[in-house]
């Protein structure tokens, strides 16, 4: 096995970029940080990566980062394991506050507004462009013209459940029908 290339990175210190003007980036990695971030994200192959950035100063401490991804992934096909290529383009938005309340205990819920996150000294561009591309790849890639398979799994001898058998209330109004039963007036 050969050594990867280390995943790309781009480091922004918050306390080095102007304060009144908002900070442009363009990232377009290498074919090898490529390979290394499809190995990462468990892809079989990752093309035309770009990712373009403004990180912009909001009032005196808190900075909104914009941006658009640019990327073609490539899957295996859920069904048929044929490789499937997916072209993804999306825009990101985060906020990042200074003032954001510390999150305390085991159990925390989640914020309803997911593009807010804590101001740290330094945001590395190159894996806001990872983890924006991780949440928009496809979970469930398809072949084109390609049907789910219906499996059936059970212990030998017995019969399979079927989807039909999965429906309860399905049965209940079959059931109702049979027995001439009222359209859901009460007598």
């Amino acid at each position: 096995m050969q050594d990867s290339a280390p995943l790309p990175q781009h480091i922004l210190r918050i306390a080095d970029l102007p304060q009144r003007k908002p900070t442009r980036v363009t990232l377009t990695p290498t074919p090898e940080e490529m390979r290394a971030v499809a190995s990462d994200l468990g892809l079989d192959g990752l093309r035309k990566l770009r990712f373009e950035a403004e990180l912009s100063p909001m009032g005196k401490t808190d900075w909104q980062l914009k941006g658009t991804l640019g990327a073609t992934v490539v899957q295996p096909c859920v069904v048929t394991l044929e490789p499937v290529t997916t072209r993804i383009d999306t825009g990101i938005e985060l906020t990042y506050l200074a003032d954001l309340p510390e999150i305390e205990g085991e159990e925390v819920e989640m914020p309803e507004d997911e593009s807010i996150e804590r101001l740290p000294a330094a945001i590395d561009i190159a894996e806001v462009m990872i983890e924006s591309l991780a949440l928009n790849i496809p979970l469930y890639p398809r072949a084109e013209g390609t049907d789910l398979v219906e499996m059936q799994v059970t212990e030998p001898g017995k019969k399979a459940m079927t989807d039909e058998d999965a429906k309860p209330f399905a049965g209940l109004a079959a059931l109702r029908d049979k027995l001439g039963g009222d359209s859901g007036e009460n007598s």
